[in-house]
């Protein structure tokens, strides 16, 4: 129980009241907060402290530590003026010199109106030169970003003007040496440029009989220069040959790859070789493919490597060894009779290549069947194999050209060239050229267009000559070496109905825009849209786009009920 007290409280100047006062027993120890003690007595007197009860923190269910309370942080500093001086004066008996001293004079008073005038001036001042510092700067970057922009145009236009000038060496070079059957087709194409011109001017300029000698004679001209132009596809033909037999010949560092054996890396850094069974086989083959390409070696050594050779493939007995060991007994047979090897060399070539096409095969060399790109197995190359009703040979599909006006595979490449050759004499290198560069960006665009991989030359050629006029749609400019195509709206994927033939500078500019109905006026799109509508007539015959084209009508036919 609580103890009670009764405290008398003076309520006025002679009253008083007795007011009763309940005191609580405190449950914890009050903390020691000093005092003293009489010396004479002994006595101790502590300070009181206020019996309220201390306001108890949240317990948060985890022990608190605090370090400044734990720790206490001492510093020693020492407090002493910087300079202990004293002053002496002159006084009776004392003489002190004032040579030294030095006069101060009062200045002019200022009030605090006149300070903090002072003070905004020489703000006035900074900014001043602040801003002359800022200005300077800034008209420097200014010039720097217009020296570098005026470097980069001109680097732009050197690079344009050189990437043109390369073309137009590249295909003097091409005609000057033709090699491929594209140099062969810009020589017959200018070829039937020339022909045109003159006959226009022989028909302008003369008439009669005249006029008939003068075409006699461009046609016996004309003769000439297709005989002329024939011994040089001939001359090609020849030195494509040697191309494809030392291209034949890179099979051997393909044969040398059979032979090595497998490697890894292991944990620790080192490289663990193992020889399997199959490139064991490889080093044996390849051992005798060095043996019998050695020149000057002695009979004796040329018969053991012969030998060895046709033990080697009488492993397996099929058409192909058969053959081989037969031309190594004539040849072993002509050694005996001491024949000169000058009149050996074509035996034993005959040899060295039946040798690779015994290495070729994988049922002799196992190694090699990863390597091949070429199937062995006839079967699968029975699958896809067409048959060209002109030359009447059977060939595989990447020999037949699918232009949009065919309906079914029609004559293979070369059927398609001569008859270029003969009658129309097209050029399609620049074609090409506006085709790969429109396949790379469509690439970099990434949204998996399928369209532009279905276009061949001919129909890049119809699209651009018919279409399109073989000129820019905004500044008419006809050089197709400065032309691209690009997306008319660059939202959807490429297509015949949704491209646009510009320079390369102008479809830089369109392909930034983002509101092609507020860029441009309505007759242009107007326009536009013409051209679009009759690519969709004309590529509307492939099969293949007829899908791409109905999926295109249903969106432009939603994007108008919108």
């Amino acid at each position: 129980m609580p103890d009670v007290i009764t405290v008398r409280v003076q309520t006025g100047s002679n009253s008083f009241q007795e007011v009763v006062v309940k005191v609580e027993r405190s449950t914890y120890n009050k903390p020691f907060l000093g005092g003293f003690r009489n010396v004479s007595t002994g006595v101790e007197f502590h300070n009181a402290g206020s019996q309220t009860k201390p306001k108890k923190r949240p317990d948060k269910g985890i022990q608190l530590f605090c370090r400044e309370t734990q720790t206490a942080v001492e510093k020693n500093t020492l407090q002493q003026t910087r300079n202990t001086t004293s002053t002496q004066m002159t006084k009776i008996g004392l003489y002190v010199s004032n040579m030294t001293d030095k006069l101060i004079t009062p200045g002019k008073y200022f009030t605090a109106e006149e300070y903090h005038k002072r003070r905004v001036e020489a703000v006035i001042v900074l900014q001043k030169y602040f801003r002359r510092w800022h200005a300077v700067n800034l008209v420097q970057n200014l010039k720097e970003q217009k020296r570098l922009r005026l470097a980069r145009e001109a680097q732009e236009e050197f690079q344009k003007k050189w990437e043109k000038e390369e073309k137009l060496r590249r295909e003097y070079e091409k005609k000057l040496n033709p090699k491929t059957r594209e140099d062969f087709e810009l020589l017959y194409h200018d070829l039937e440029l020339w022909m045109k011109e003159e006959t226009e001017r022989i028909n302008r300029t003369l008439t009669g009989a005249k006029r008939k000698a003068a075409l006699c004679a461009l046609l016996e001209e004309e003769t000439e220069l297709i005989a002329c132009i024939g011994m040089h596809k001939l001359n090609a033909n020849v030195e494509n040959q040697q191309k494809a037999i030392l291209h034949f010949l890179e099979f051997y560092k393909l044969f040398l790859k059979c032979a090595q054996p497998r490697r890894w890396k292991a944990f620790d850094g080192k490289i663990t070789e193992m020889d399997t069974q199959n490139s064991l086989r490889g080093k044996e083959l390849l051992e005798i493919y060095h043996s019998i390409n050695t020149k000057d070696i002695p009979k004796d050594e040329r018969t053991s490597v012969l030998l060895t050779l046709k033990w080697t493939v009488k492993e397996h007995e099929c058409k192909l060894t058969q053959e081989l060991v037969a031309l190594i007994d004539r040849e072993i047979d002509l050694m005996s009779r001491e024949v000169k090897e000058c009149n050996l060399k074509g035996l034993r070539k005959r040899i060295c290549t039946l040798f690779l096409q015994y290495i070729k095969t994988p049922e002799f060399n196992p190694q090699v069947a990863g390597l091949l790109k070429v199937p062995q197995d006839p079967l699968k190359l029975y699958k896809n194999v067409y048959f060209c009703h002109s030359c009447e040979k059977y060939l595989a599909p990447t020999e037949f050209p699918i232009p949009a006006s065919s309906h079914t595979i029609g004559r293979c490449r070369s059927c398609y060239q001569l008859d270029n050759e003969a009658r129309q004499r097209e050029a399609y290198f620049k074609y090409r050229l506006i085709l790969e560069d429109l396949r790379k960006s469509e690439v970099d665009y990434q949204d998996d267009s399928k369209i532009v991989f279905l276009v061949q030359l001919p129909d890049m050629q119809y699209l651009i000559e018919n279409i399109w006029n073989g000129q820019s749609a905004l500044s008419a400019c006809s050089d197709l070496y400065d032309l691209v195509m690009v997306r008319w709206d660059k939202q959807h994927e490429w297509s015949p109905w949704n491209t646009i033939l510009l320079t390369k500078e102008e479809a830089d500019a369109h392909l930034k825009l983002c509101n092609l109905q507020k860029t441009y006026e309505a007759p242009f799109i107007y326009r536009i849209e013409q051209k679009h509508i009759r690519a969709k007539h004309y590529f509307a015959r492939i099969p293949a786009m007829s899908s791409f084209l109905h999926r295109s009508n249903n969106q432009s036919n939603a994007n108008s009920y919108k």
